[in-house]
C-alpha cells in the first residue's frame, strides 16, 4: 500500500516486541523502529510512559501478534499521534477484537487496521478501518512442504 518508505517508521507496542517490529523493519529495506514503552496498572489496561525514537512527521506502523479490547493499540495510536506521526496504521497476527474494541477502533486515530483471518471477523466486527487478510495460501504451502518432506523454515524468511 506504501509507494515510498522514506517516512514510514515501525512501532512496536512493548518491549517483548521489538524483536518483530525490528524484523518488519528489515522487511521495508530496514526502515527506522520506535518504541512504546507502556506499563499495565491492571490487565486489559496500559498506559503509555514513553516512546522511544522519531515519529514526527512519520507514517508510523505499529506491528503487533494479538489485539483484544483495543486498548493498548488505541493509546499508542493517540501517544504517536500526540507526538506528531502524521498517519497511524496497525497490523497484527490475531484480531480477537472482543469487548469495545470494534468502537475505540472506529473512534480512535488509527487510518487502517490490518489483520489475518486466523480467527473470524463477524459480521458486526468488518468496519471499513479494518482490512482481513488471508492466511490460506500460506498454510497450503506448509501442507504441501510437510507432505512432500521440504523444510517451511523458509515461507517464515520471504518477503
Amino acid at each position: 500500500r506504501f509507494d515510498r518508505y522514506d517516512d514510514i517508521v515501525i512501532v512496536s507496542p512493548d518491549v517483548g516486541s521489538v524483536s518483530r517490529a525490528r524484523k518488519f523493519a528489515e522487511w521495508l529495506n530496514e526502515v527506522p523502529i520506535a518504541i512504546i514503552d507502556k506499563r499495565r496498572p491492571k490487565a486489559n489496561e496500559s498506559e503509555i510512559m514513553n516512546i522511544v525514537g522519531d515519529v514526527k512527521n512519520k507514517r508510523a506502523v505499529i506491528v503487533d501478534d494479538l489485539i483484544d479490547t483495543g486498548g493498548t493499540i488505541i493509546n499508542a495510536a493517540n501517544a504517536l499521534t500526540e507526538m506528531g506521526a502524521k498517519e497511524v496504521y496497525a497490523c497484527c497476527t490475531h484480531g480477537l477484537l472482543s469487548g469495545p474494541a470494534i468502537e475505540r477502533i472506529q473512534k480512535s486515530s488509527i487510518k487502517e487496521l490490518i489483520i489475518l483471518n486466523t480467527i473470524p471477523l463477524t459480521p458486526e466486527k468488518q468496519i471499513e478501518k479494518i482490512r482481513s487478510l488471508s492466511v490460506a495460501s500460506i498454510f497450503a504451502d506448509a501442507i504441501e512442504r510437510i507432505y512432500g518432506d521440504e523444510s517451511i523454515s523458509t515461507l517464515f524468511t520471504q518477503k
